[in-house]
């Protein structure tokens, strides 16, 4: 889906620069091609979204026993609610990317903000609220939960790498914590989400 965390690129990472042809730096990459490059993003994430979403909806109306024609409904309403889903969230999230020059945890609640409504769109004005806020809250908390955590292996530095090569042996394999470590991981995961008061 497109709430995948945006640590891929549109084209070229935040901050990277491509070589300026007058010599002397960097030039950032043009605002005006933004748009474009959003458009062709979102609009992949529209269709792959309404082919999951398709997916899912004709399977779930063969489990209730619908039958291939109730099925086929409910492929089609599955399909456009998946696509409206995965195709706002990325364009929204893209060109707030491109506009703002981050990638953060407002850019989520916006563009899950701008997801609910146009999910509620012919709706009450506290529908639309209150989807808007659900679908803020949502992007927000995965957002937060997809942030990349610190590694749990441990890897070889470059002076161990090449002393177990010359040796001849064989590397060994990353080092995980055991069982009973879980529970350090899980609270040291909550202690990140979580901002000291200061």
């Amino acid at each position: 889906m497109a709430a995948k965390r945006e640590t891929e690129s549109d084209g070229e990472e935040l901050g990277a620069e491509g070589p300026n042809p007058a010599g002397g730096g960097a030039t950032p990459p043009p605002l005006a091609a933004a748009p474009v490059v959003c458009l062709i993003r979102s609009a992949g994430d529209f269709a792959g979204g309404a082919f999951v979403g398709s997916i899912v909806g004709y399977g779930q109306g063969l489990i209730t026993k619908k039958g291939f024609k109730g099925s086929f409904n409910n492929a089609g309403s599955s399909a456009k609610t998946f696509a409206v889903l995965s195709g706002v969230q990325s364009l929204v999230v893209c060109l707030l990317r491109r506009l703002r020059g981050k990638d953060d945890i407002v850019n989520a609640g916006i563009a899950g903000c701008c997801t609910g409504l146009a999910l509620s769109f012919p709706g009450a004005p506290q529908a639309l609220l209150q989807s808007c806020a659900t679908f803020a809250a949502f992007s927000c908390i995965m957002e937060g939960l997809n942030k990349q955590q610190a590694a749990m292996a441990h890897t070889l530095g470059g002076a161990a790498l090449t002393a177990a090569h010359e040796k001849g042996g064989v590397l060994p394999p990353f080092t995980l914590p055991p069982i009973l470590d879980a529970s350090d991981a899980l609270a040291s995961c909550c202690q990140a989400l979580v901002k000291p008061k200061h």
